[in-house]
């Protein structure tokens, strides 16, 4: 061995093994034609807050590298998550349209359920194939854990993360199924390390290696979603209670670790020459919850208002979205997928919920929109937003609110602007009788 020591040596040939593996990940990619269509990466959070990040408040730590992204590019202010937790907003990405029309029935989080996402609809990543891009998963799944629900059967060349809600982030034991379920492509792999690290290290790495086709890189970190863990905490959080503990200075902990992860995928990016053709888009799967701050919106998680729904969202593409730029144009997560698919010119047979978010990112005036959600299990919640104004059903009663002027959804104008609120009732109405009716209440929420 030289002057290598064992460990030495054992950790180079581990090194030189993976960087080959990944490689060899590619080597499907390399029929696909060569494109000068830009690469995509988006970097989606887990139940980040609005003011999680410092380009929308954060003071009590630093985002530096999460904030050169909206220095380098621009904010957009009024974007929304489809729903106010996990699956929903994943099926959301993966199919252009709204969760409530999905075949089977992913309107909540998958706990229980033998289901998965299905078939058909043609997803995101399979679009993107088809038009010639590799795609890669890194991170979180959420959307089934049978063999025909694993993201390679949706049209991703490569999977590396866990296919579960998530989990701890040492022992990486799922939070709901109480084994692991880490996977390497199809098979599940026992690795040490922190899982924001573990996950920075493999995105780092594909970029490295990637094919000169088109790169489509979804990264899809479980921070800062609980178990409360930073880097320095190795304590393994009560299987009984996943929520428990944890403290302001431990989700700091996990938010400086994500925002370093950021730091080496733009690193990755710059060193690999793809900055300038890459667009990048940060954003979060729905709002925060325990420790994150909602900057001036109310309520959070699993609820429909705009704190469980307005997300952070930033997005970079120095060939054509110009610095320190910002749009009011309303957003949300289907128009990801009509963006991309518009970007890397894929046919989708079917209509798009979502719109193509291009013209906004070279300034073009905003484009009015309706948005619906719902909510139908561990809450029951509805929503429309119509322009301005915001229309939301629940468990309390109805309310209607003017979002320009009181943000925080602290006013109620249902009684005096009861012709407004009728409109967006009506709206609302329509919408539901044009999805799939709400997955059947299970047992534990009655």
């Amino acid at each position: 061995m030289g002057s290598f020591t064992r460990r030495e040596f054992l950790q180079s040939a581990l090194a030189i093994s993976t960087t080959l593996a990944a490689v060899g990940a590619w080597a499907g990619c390399a029929w696909r034609r060569l494109s000068r269509r830009p690469h995509i990466i988006l970097v989606m959070c887990d139940d980040l807050g609005y003011g999680d990040v410092g380009f929308t408040g954060a003071t009590a730590y630093k985002t530096p590298h999460i904030d050169r992204i909206a220095r380098e590019g621009m904010v957009l202010r009024q974007a929304y998550s489809a729903a106010p937790v996990c699956s929903p907003t994943r099926v959301a990405l993966m199919i252009g349209r709204y969760p409530a029309r999905d075949p089977a029935g992913l309107h909540e989080p998958l706990t229980t359920h033998p289901v998965g996402l299905a078939a058909s609809p043609p997803t995101l990543p399979r679009l993107l194939r088809d038009a010639g891009y590799c795609t890669a998963l890194v991170g979180k799944w959420h959307l089934g854990t049978a063999p025909e629900h694993h993201p390679l059967e949706h049209g991703f060349d490569q999977f590396y993360g866990f296919l579960g809600a998530g989990g701890d982030y040492f022992t990486k034991e799922d939070s709901e199924y109480r084994r692991p379920l880490f996977f390497d492509n199809r098979e599940p792999v026992t690795t040490d390390g922190y899982m924001t690290d573990l996950l920075t290290a493999r995105a780092e790495r594909i970029i490295a290696t990637r094919s000169e086709a088109p790169l489509f890189l979804s990264l899809q970190y479980s921070a800062p979603h609980w178990p409360w863990q930073g880097p320095a905490d190795h304590h393994r959080p009560s299987v009984d209670d996943w929520k428990a503990g944890g403290s302001p200075e431990v989700f700091a902990a996990m938010m400086r670790s994500l925002d370093d992860g950021v730091g080496r995928v733009l690193a990755a990016l710059d060193a690999a020459g793809m900055s300038n053709d890459t667009l990048l888009v940060f954003t979060s799967d729905n709002g925060g919850e325990r420790f994150s701050h909602m900057g001036p919106f109310s309520h959070a998680k699993m609820t429909v208002g705009e704190g469980g729904l307005r997300v952070a969202t930033a997005v970079r593409w120095p060939a054509r979205i110009a610095a320190a730029s910002y749009s009011d144009q309303v957003a949300v997560t289907m128009d990801w997928t009509a963006t991309f698919a518009a970007i890397a010119g894929a046919a989708n047979a079917r209509p798009l919920d979502g719109i193509s978010l291009l013209p906004a990112f070279t300034g073009a005036p905003s484009v009015p929109r309706t948005l619906f959600w719902r909510v139908s299990q561990r809450r029951q919640q509805k929503a429309v937003r119509h322009g301005d104004l915001k229309y939301v059903e629940n468990e309390e009663g109805a309310y209607l609110f003017d979002l320009a002027a009181d943000p925080g959804e602290r006013t109620n104008l249902i009684g005096a602007r009861a012709e407004a609120a009728a409109d967006l009732r009506g709206r609302l109405a329509t919408w539901e009788s044009e999805m799939l009716p709400p997955a059947p209440l299970e047992e534990r929420y009655r």
